[in-house]
């Protein structure tokens, strides 16, 4: 099987990312053609370097305006002809522009259960709000922030004693899993969205985000 060229997009530690670099390690269909960084010191590129991975650093700092940095960011990204582009903790708000170029070939992973607690903080609202289950979720991006189509999810159990760094650490064993399945689903043909918007996954399109204790990887 051909390998399914990749570019990764990340601000800050990159463990998403070293969960990709070692699921390629052990078999993943996928040519990580560039890591990509909008923060010059975020520590994902070490872990990029150390795996012989291409990285980039475009600063939005640089850049007049969110427009001019996300054209920028383009130009960057198709350089090195991705197939797919993933966002792994990258902290920036998208254009519609830039969204619409990758349409159906960008992946987000965020932690919580979507459509709950879009945005930032989700550890913590989510025990503001007394949830009994929290997890993370994987969607293709759309203009709407965190509201694109989502794909798979995981779950786990808000525990008595729990507090937002708990679990988020909780939460981030799962996300190292959905992400490089999500990824593996793509590169094998399996996954992908439909002019509907829909996602797509074995042929059929889903009614409901699949969840990772009901699937088969």
């Amino acid at each position: 099987m051909s390998k399914l060229p990749i570019v990764v997009l990340i601000s800050g530690g990159g463990t998403n990312l070293q969960a990709i670099i070692d699921a390629a390690r052990d078999g993943l269909p996928v040519d990580i053609r560039a890591v990509i960084s909008n923060q010059p010191d975020a520590y994902g590129l070490q872990r990029a370097k150390k795996a012989g991975i291409p990285t980039a650093v475009l600063d939005h700092r640089d850049f007049d305006s969110r427009e001019a940095f996300d054209q920028g960011l383009a130009a960057l990204i198709d350089s090195f002809q991705p197939g797919l582009v993933l966002l792994a903790g990258f902290m920036r708000i998208l254009t519609p522009a830039f969204v619409r170029h990758y349409q159906g070939r960008m992946l987000n992973i965020h932690p919580s259960l979507l459509p709950k607690f879009q945005g930032l903080h989700t550890h913590q609202r989510a025990l503001d709000a007394a949830e009994k289950e929290h997890g993370a979720s994987i969607h293709f991006v759309t203009e709407e922030l965190d509201g694109g189509p989502i794909i798979i999810q995981a779950r786990v159990p808000v525990l008595p004693g729990d507090d937002a760094e708990k679990l988020a650490a909780r939460v981030l064993e799962k996300e190292h899993i959905i992400y490089p399945l999500a990824v593996r689903w793509i590169a094998e043909g399996r996954l992908s969205l439909n002019g509907a918007g829909q996602v797509v996954f074995d042929n059929q399109a889903l009614a409901t985000p699949l969840d990772l204790d009901q699937v088969t990887p």
